[in-house]
């Protein structure tokens, strides 16, 4: 017996070619098909299998860029599929509007807490290896949403999909870093924030016929199999690397150079920010298509077409907010996040005293414009100033702080709502109190004077 990546194999099983995998991230995972292969058709088979897997791996920059676009729209369309189907949830489990903002919150107490382990793990295995694994879970845990028979279980559904989603965020990012030079990353990680639009965009037409068509459970079943089909060929087509700038005495320092870099009262700051514009984020993600069935009167139908409205303005803000961060607010980036924050509240105001459905949607873009614009800002930072060796860890805290949001909001607003016998008036005030919020965080953020923060590197 002989080892190949780390497992036991039998030494006929194990001829020409197999050592052509050092290094290559692709090998893991197609390791024990090839054994197969060998074993049914011989060693020179299982060479020219292998040596075709390698040449269908890229590291092309845009390549993988594609690759990490897919994942993220898919992540979204999978967690935007229960605030859609939770009016056919909340009457088949009879659910209080209470209840209702537990389900959604569920999911990202998991997300929150594997944050900041997602993109440890990922800093210190590589993107690759940590994407496959969190994809792979969370579609196993999506498709088994569709089997919930109890409240309790449904909350325990969500929170472990929670869990295993958590880690891709903090991958890709750190994917960003592997494959992209310093100066391209606040444009790319942008560029793929505006993925979550898209997805959030998407969802509502591909889910709502869904759901017509299949029920919810079908439905959640149809995006589980769709997920698994992705890792498979993510797996075939994407070649692991490492950010240019590591170094291999980084590989035993990233712990103390991430917790370094937390002693900065910016990266706090821009935490905050995050958390606030999430609130607002999860919130109107999480109740919105409620909000215009109970309040404006319109049908499941009306939501999906309406829906993804907003979303489009949220991808054309993260696709440029990166660009332009970097021509006009280069060390001086808080003053966009201050910009934003304000006209987010701004536009709240408006969407709240909308007199029609039309003007609603016409107002909440605006809201999505800003706000999405906050969080790509808040990310595209963190990539300009630290180092790629703890881009993963660093950009997760980020992350952490929408997520906390994410789990926390959906159920202040359900309590609102509830407290208020129903109305939304509350939601709104309460949503404009964190956006103002966010711009005084931003607003204390002092003028960046270094080009990249100093993590302990030269020590």
């Amino acid at each position: 017996m002989i080892g190949v990546n780390g497992r036991k194999v039998n030494r006929r099983y194990a001829g020409i070619g197999l050592g052509q995998c050092s290094g290559n991230e692709a090998c893991d995972t197609a390791g024990i098909g090839l054994i197969f292969v060998r074993k049914r058709f011989g060693s020179s088979a299982g060479g020219i299998v292998m040596s075709w897997l390698k040449k269908l791996q890229s590291e092309n920059k845009y390549v993988v860029f594609f690759f990490l676009y897919i994942g993220f729209c898919i992540s979204y369309i999978d967690r935007s599929a229960i605030g859609l189907s939770l009016p056919s949830i909340s009457k088949e489990f009879n659910l209080a509007p209470t209840e209702m903002g537990v389900v959604i919150s569920a999911f990202f107490i998991g997300y929150s807490i594997m944050q900041i382990p997602g993109g440890w793990l990922a800093d210190h295995l590589g993107s690759k290896t940590v994407i496959l694994i969190a994809m792979t879970l969370w579609s196993i845990f999506t498709f088994t949403t569709g089997h919930a028979s109890t409240l309790a279980g449904l909350l325990f559904l969500r929170f472990v999909f929670g869990l295993c989603e958590g880690p891709y965020a903090g991958s890709c990012y750190r994917a960003i870093a592997e494959y992209f030079p310093r100066e391209l990353r606040p444009a790319f990680a942008t560029g793929i924030l505006s993925s979550n639009y898209i997805g959030s965009a998407i969802a509502p037409v591909i889910i709502v016929p869904l759901i017509l068509w299949f029920g919810w459970r079908g439905m959640f079943q149809i995006l589980g199999v769709i997920g698994l089909v992705y890792v498979f060929f993510y797996a075939l087509f994407v070649k692991q690397t490492k950010p240019k700038e590591e170094k291999a005495a980084d590989k035993g320092n990233k712990t103390k150079h991430f917790l370094h870099l937390m002693k900065y009262s910016m990266i706090w700051k821009l935490v905050l920010c995050a958390f606030c514009i999430s609130c607002i984020n999860k919130g109107l993600d999480a109740w919105m298509p409620t909000y215009l069935i109970a309040e404006r009167g319109i049908n499941l139908k009306a939501v999906g077409y309406l829906t993804p409205i907003p979303f489009i303005a949220s991808f054309l803000s993260t696709a440029i907010c990166g660009w332009v961060m970097n021509k006009y607010f280069d060390k001086k980036e808080h003053y966009m996040i201050v910009i934003c924050a304000a006209m987010t509240a701004i536009f709240l105001y408006f969407m709240y005293n909308a007199e029609t459905i039309m003007w609603v949607v016409i107002f909440q873009c605006g809201v999505y414009f800003f706000k999405a614009c906050i969080m790509g800002t808040a990310v595209a930072i963190i990539l300009k100033i630290v180092t790629g060796s703890i881009s993963g860890s660093a950009t997760t805290l980020i992350n952490m702080g929408g997520q906390v949001a994410g789990f926390i909001s959906p159920m202040v607003m359900g309590y609102l709502v509830y407290a208020f016998n129903g109305s939304f008036n509350a939601v709104f005030y309460y949503l404009m109190g964190v956006a103002t919020l966010c711009a005084v965080s931003a607003f204390l953020i002092p003028k960046r004077k270094e080009d990249m923060l100093d993590v302990g590197e030269d020590e």
